[in-house]
């Protein structure tokens, strides 16, 4: 996606860590609107009308989950989280509270650009596609098959709804709480136990067989939740 016309909203009180990503913005062909805290986070987003919003989890006037709370009352615009290494706990939150995916600081700069313009990708609007490739799989959502090289896969239930989840959100981190809500319901919202069971089930059936034993295809963000790899 072409990143001409967009603007994003940068959010994050440390001037050096600004000037930074308005220059690696800017040599990507983004514009950018920068805030040093909450609230001048949202006046600006309610007046610039941002297509992303990049968001520092440590913020003067409050938190990143403030930001992504506040944004999400009005907008379904993609928020890339900053985030610090040791706090585990706020990155879980901040996707909880709408934050679509997060990078960690000290950030690479070509990560965090990947991961913004996949984001914009996706938030592109696009009807689903009834078959979609991902790495030597073909995952055909509508007809709840799954198939490599043109020998179908066989998946439980439970199995697929897992797939199908990863692969609309292909590239996006899910939590664990959003994929046990998706595919099991409210009653299994805390049961990672189960969800990380059935996770290990599929990574044996769909993981292409190189001999490594590496998940490729279905990464792990220990402690928060998994990514399938676009």
């Amino acid at each position: 996606m072409s990143a001409e016309g967009n603007t994003v909203l940068v959010v994050d009180d440390e001037r050096q860590i600004v000037r930074a990503l308005r220059v690696l913005l800017r040599d990507a062909g983004f514009e950018t609107v920068a805030a040093g805290g909450v609230e001048e986070a949202l006046d600006l987003a309610a007046l610039h009308g941002p297509d992303a919003a990049i968001v520092d989890l440590m913020l003067p006037d409050g938190t990143g989950v403030d930001v992504c709370r506040g944004l999400r009352e009005w907008s379904s615009l993609p928020i890339l989280v900053l985030s610090a290494v040791d706090e585990e706990d706020q990155k879980v939150e901040a996707l909880q509270a709408g934050a679509d995916d997060y990078v960690t600081k000290p950030f690479g700069p070509r990560e965090l650009l990947a991961r913004l313009q996949a984001l914009l990708r996706r938030a592109a609007p696009a009807g689903e596609e009834p078959v979609i490739r991902v790495g030597d799989l073909d995952v055909d959502v509508a007809g709840h098959r799954v198939s490599r090289d043109g020998e179908e896969i066989h998946l439980t239930k439970i199995e697929f709804g897992l797939l199908r989840t990863l692969v609309r959100h292909r590239g996006k981190l899910l939590t664990h709480q959003a994929l046990l809500l998706e595919v099991w319901g409210a009653a299994y919202a805390e049961d990672t136990a189960t969800l990380r069971t059935h996770i290990a089930n599929l990574r044996r059936k769909i993981e292409p067989p190189d001999g490594s034993g590496a998940p490729r295809l279905i990464r792990t963000e220990t402690g928060v939740g998994y990514r399938l790899v676009a």
